[in-house]
């Protein structure tokens, strides 16, 4: 299993590989996987941050079994994982636009290639 420090070092990676895509790749299609990258690296960033890792992990539901410092104590924040559920509909959101968008740019422009729509754009 790996550590929690290298689950972070690993997440830096996928976000740099998204920002490489989006900033040195010229295809459309190439810069909004660079975009999708980026999105599922802040959403595992988020599930890192509120992932417990000492003990065993419970759910964040109060019994009367549990005491409200005990819960405390090992349950996994649910508040990150809220975020991410709704970071992955935005996600889905803008996903769909950028691909509505690069399919109009190729009815226009019959390419994908950013560099060549800025010429014959003029």
């Amino acid at each position: 299993m790996l550590s929690h420090t290298s689950l972070y070092i690993l997440d830096i990676a996928l976000m740099g590989m998204g920002i490489y895509a989006l900033i040195a790749k010229r295809h459309i299609i190439k810069k909004i996987i660079g975009v999708v990258i980026i999105e599922y690296a802040i959403n595992l960033f988020l599930i890192l941050i509120g992932y417990r890792a000492e003990g065993v992990a419970v759910a964040p539901i109060q019994d009367a079994e549990i005491g409200a410092t005990e819960l405390a104590a090992k349950a996994v924040d649910p508040l990150p994982q809220a975020l991410v559920l709704t970071s992955i509909v935005i996600g889905l959101g803008t996903l769909a636009l950028m691909a509505a968008l690069a399919i109009k740019l190729y009815e226009k422009y019959k390419t994908f290639d950013m560099s060549e729509i800025n010429r014959l754009r003029g």
